[in-house]
């Protein structure tokens, strides 16, 4: 997909935006950390720490396709800072939880992206 029409919105403050929304939209012992990606403008990096005692971090990868869509990307999982594998049923659950989180902020942030 090409891009047809980026946020309208400057970086630092749709950066800001998923930094307040996104731990929202997640279970509320869930911590997340969203960064911009240093060689892509329209790339965020999203970073979630699971609740409870389970130690599993979540790292994703979320493009601006265009003002109204993204694309989530699954880059890894680890469990007390060593990668697991993410093809067992309770891994793909979370990831799967996670990205659909993730839909969920950027639905809330499309009065920004597209204002």
């Amino acid at each position: 997909m090409n891009k047809t029409e980026a946020p309208v919105v400057n970086r630092e403050r749709l950066l800001d935006a998923w930094q307040k929304t996104l731990p929202t939209t997640l279970n509320e012992s869930d911590r997340a950390e969203v960064l911009a990606d240093a060689a892509d403008p329209d790339v965020y990096r999203i970073h979630i720490d699971t609740a409870g005692h389970s130690g599993y971090s979540f790292d994703f990868k979320v493009t601006y396709l265009d003002s109204r869509e993204i694309k989530v990307e699954f880059v890894d999982v680890e469990k007390d800072r060593v990668s697991v594998d993410e093809h067992t049923d309770i891994i793909q659950t979370l990831i799967e939880d996670y990205v659909r989180h993730i839909h969920e902020c950027a639905q809330v942030l499309h009065k920004l992206t597209h204002g």
